[in-house]
């Protein structure tokens, strides 16, 4: 994989995939050995960057990562992880507050094995907390040298724009990345979110290219069962006897079609896809098996021709979400009908779906 692009103005280059870690734990694949075969693998093929998560299988993920990059491998590897969600059973254990944040970064580089943590992300926005007590929270770590970057993954583009200003008018330590959901069924970030971060300089890691398998050549319209291993807890998302999804079965149909008339496979032609935007700096990919990583390195030699593009668009429109659920996060004021009324509660905390 010889394929770097610049993460936005920080002066990095990474390459144009990211191994994202979700699936290494016991949400995912359990087998600690053949998850580290897995991350092994995809370093000796050029990816130089990984992403994970606390929240992932409780801590879990960043364990595996850590043990994978032990033994001298950890020096050459743009390095990603979050915070946000609850880990474990302690509803304290989560959020957006200094106070978290400060015992949840060292819990995740005890975790990892690593002094540093190259990109630290806020995994959702929380309204409920000050972004400026956030980002100042964050701005310390940076300048104790256990974070080198600050991004946010999943934010709406108001949320991007105020942590700029915030960066600027309070002394912090500004965001150079977002990470969101972005795939051929999922392109409502291309109304406002890329742009915005394209015009603030910012690296742009978007998750779920594959649309969470829907894109990976399995599924097909007709389908009447849950479609992955996710479906008991997200079925707004998974079920494809729902309209939305049935949706997205109709489009995969075409986009099969259009794959097959094209000489590649779905899985090319969907990272290749989210490649494609110049505002793209890394597609992130999560394999849960060794099978499934082959299946996506290929991706990055694809170039796709301006007719497959256009085919692409009379298919799912730009900026188009086929299925609302797909956006990864929906504000309170959108979800929770009392933020409409008045003398309805505070806001509360954002959920991690992913």
């Amino acid at each position: 994989m010889v394929d770097h692009r610049p993460f936005g103005h920080t002066g990095v280059r990474v390459s144009a995939l990211t191994l994202g870690a979700m699936n290494f734990g016991r949400r995912g694949n359990p087998d600690h050995e053949d998850s580290i075969r897995i991350i092994h693998r995809a370093l000796d093929e050029g990816i130089t960057s990984i992403d994970t998560a606390d929240v992932y299988s409780d801590g879990e993920s960043e364990e595996i990562v850590g043990k994978a990059l032990a033994g001298g491998r950890r020096d050459d590897v743009f390095l990603a992880t979050k915070f946000h969600g609850q880990v474990g059973d302690n509803p304290r254990h989560r959020g957006n507050s200094r106070r978290w944040i400060i015992r949840a970064v060292d819990n995740s580089l005890r975790r990892l094995r690593t002094d540093w943590i190259d990109l630290y992300q806020a995994h959702r926005p929380e309204p409920g907390t000050d972004f400026d007590e956030t980002l100042g929270a964050l701005t310390d770590l940076v300048r104790q040298g256990k974070v080198r970057y600050l991004g946010t993954s999943t934010f709406e583009p108001s949320a991007i724009v105020e942590g700029q200003w915030i960066a600027q008018r309070r002394g912090r330590e500004r965001v150079v990345s977002e990470q969101p959901p972005y795939s051929i069924l999922a392109r409502g970030v291309e109304r406002e979110v890329l742009p915005v971060a394209q015009r603030y300089g910012l690296a742009v890691i978007p998750w779920s290219p594959l649309a969470g398998g829907w894109l990976s050549g399995r599924y097909h319209a007709g389908l009447d069962a849950p479609i992955s291993r996710r479906a008991d807890r997200l079925p707004a998302r998974f079920d494809p006897r729902l309209p939305a999804n049935a949706a997205k079965l109709a489009a995969v149909d075409k986009l099969s079609a259009l794959a097959d008339e094209a000489g590649l496979s779905l899985i090319h032609l969907a990272i290749a896809f989210v490649l494609e935007h110049p505002a793209v700096t890394s597609a992130i990919i999560g394999p849960r098996t060794l099978a499934h990583l082959e299946s996506q390195l290929g991706a990055t030699k694809v170039t796709l021709s301006a007719d497959v593009l256009d085919r692409i668009d009379d298919i799912v429109a730009p900026g188009t979400t086929l299925n609302p659920a797909d956006a990864g996060y929906q504000p309170p004021a959108l979800t929770d009908p009392a933020h409409r009324r008045r003398g309805g509660p505070s806001t509360p905390p954002a959920a991690v779906t992913r």
